[in-house]
């Protein structure tokens, strides 16, 4: 794909001053968020999906989170963990200025793998994941027991700065990252995509089982 394809198609579902606003205050703080592609795909796995309960791993100053809260339902909850309270103030202040009610939102300060295994089992429609790559196999394993059957899970940066694709990068976080692709490929209980939006956005569906029911 030309440059010029794929930029058109990144900016094809164009961002409001809200969350260009929510941008700028992570530029201030050195974050990076999701790129409008990959915040559109989310917006649209919540829509179709329904979902009522979202969990964020990565809350940065919100730019996810607005994009999944725009597309989850009317009464729906997005959990979103962070172990930057600083970074989780920030994201309060763009969701109120996107007119989201507090009980839409629950922020949870702390590191992903303290806080994810007190998260309820099969309770969640979609389970994104921003955080530390060197955890991203340990956030597909919670992952798997927080979702319900029929539930996606969806990791950012999945291409990682056209890392992953380069055999010849074997920096710690490109092979968790390269890891994490095979064994979502691989699993049985999933059917998985890799969208080349953003720098990579790794999507898979938790199937229905049998016993599911």
């Amino acid at each position: 794909m030309k440059q010029a394809s794929w930029s058109y198609a990144e900016e094809f579902v164009t961002e409001d001053e809200v969350l260009a606003a929510a941008r700028g205050r992570a530029a201030e703080v050195g974050v990076v968020p999701i790129g409008s592609g990959g915040g559109s795909a989310l917006r649209f796995l919540a829509s179709v999906l329904e979902a009522r309960a979202v969990v964020e791993i990565g809350t940065g100053t919100g730019v996810s989170g607005l994009w999944l809260l725009r597309g989850m339902r009317g009464d729906g909850v997005l959990t979103t963990v962070d172990i930057e309270t600083e970074h989780q103030r920030l994201a309060r202040q763009s969701f109120t200025e996107a007119g989201v009610a507090s009980q839409r939102v629950r922020t949870i300060s702390g590191a992903a793998l303290d806080v994810l295994p007190r998260l309820t089992d099969g309770h969640y429609d979609l389970v994104f994941c921003d955080g530390d790559k060197r955890e991203y196999s340990a956030y597909l394993a919670e992952a798997l027991r927080l979702l319900r059957p029929g539930g996606v899970v969806a990791f950012d940066n999945a291409l990682w700065h056209d890392r992953v694709a380069d055999p010849a990068q074997r920096d710690e976080e490109t092979v968790a990252i390269r890891e994490l692709g095979r064994t979502v490929a691989e699993h049985d209980d999933l059917v998985s995509l890799l969208l080349p939006v953003g720098d990579g956005l790794l999507v898979a569906k938790k199937v229905w089982t049998p016993d599911a029911d």
